[in-house]
């Protein structure tokens, strides 16, 4: 049985409950929860904004040069790219800001940018060109994978 207890919601177990487990208490704070949580969800905006960013930006230059070397040159095919990758540069932007103001950690933020590029690349790269990576990129892109996972682990 739960008996209210002084506070906001602060919840006091009954006399029976707590002598089996003693001081188990719980406390619910409201306005904690609810800054918590938008914590956590300005956090989240911040890592997609990088993450959707960087695949623009991936994008645009990628389209740019499959478009670029099939019309022989001409610039005017790589306007709409231009658009793209400022859109992209844009949301990295507020990314970084968001992030490092709720991380406090500008290498956590970076870690998340290179890992982003690290697996959006690879894999538009295989969608729009089809080509497969020789053996020593895929070292090279397994050795930036595990240094992005050490620099957000440790």
């Amino acid at each position: 049985m739960v008996v209210p207890s002084r506070g906001p919601l602060h919840l006091q177990l009954s006399k029976a409950v707590r002598r089996w487990i003693p001081a188990l208490e719980v406390t619910f704070d409201p306005a904690f929860s609810i800054r918590q949580a938008m914590s956590l969800a300005l956090k989240i905006v911040a890592v997609g904004a990088i993450f959707f960013g960087e695949a623009l930006s991936i994008i645009a230059g990628l389209i740019a040069s499959k478009q670029f070397g099939k019309a022989g040159g001409d610039l005017t095919t790589l306007l709409p790219m231009f658009l793209l990758i400022s859109f992209g540069g844009i949301l990295v932007v507020f990314g970084y800001a968001l992030g490092y103001m709720h991380l406090e950690n500008i290498w956590i933020i970076i870690a998340i940018s290179v890992g982003a590029i690290l697996v959006v690349e690879p894999i538009l790269t295989l969608l729009l060109f089809r080509d497969v990576p020789t053996v020593g990129s895929l070292i090279g892109l397994a050795l930036g994978a595990l240094g992005t996972l050490a620099a957000v682990l440790l």
